[in-house]
């Protein structure tokens, strides 16, 4: 049985991957400390600044990112969740086995390829 198909070589898979996320958005969260703090401590008018991205942006640029990295720490836990319930790697809409190869590529799908294109 591979691992995708092994439901505790998904875990592992699964749980590493949401480790690397976690620390990412550890990071991300410390970087837009950073930006506030900056924005802050500064009485720069960087909204007319022809220089480059305003603060603005970048609090928002990270907070997007934030965000994504938050979204696939959810899709992941999902995941976990659907291998304690017996579920990963079956389609939610059809029922039939997710292909071995969309799992290497996607470890969070919940759909088969058929199932995901319209």
């Amino acid at each position: 049985m591979d691992a995708d198909r092994d439901p505790a070589g998904a875990r592992e898979r699964l749980l590493s991957l949401r480790a690397a996320a976690a620390e990412t958005l550890g990071a991300l969260e410390a970087t837009h400390r950073a930006v506030v703090d900056a924005s802050r401590d500064s009485n720069a008018d960087d909204e007319h600044d022809p220089e480059g991205a305003t603060i603005a942006f970048e609090r928002a640029q990270v907070e997007a990112l934030a965000r994504e990295t938050a979204d696939r720490i959810t899709s992941i836990d999902a995941a976990v969740g659907r291998i304690d319930a017996g579920t990963f790697g079956i389609c939610v809409v059809c029922g039939q086995a997710i292909p071995q190869g969309r799992l290497e590529a996607r470890p969070t799908a919940t759909t088969c390829v058929a199932c995901v294109t319209p």
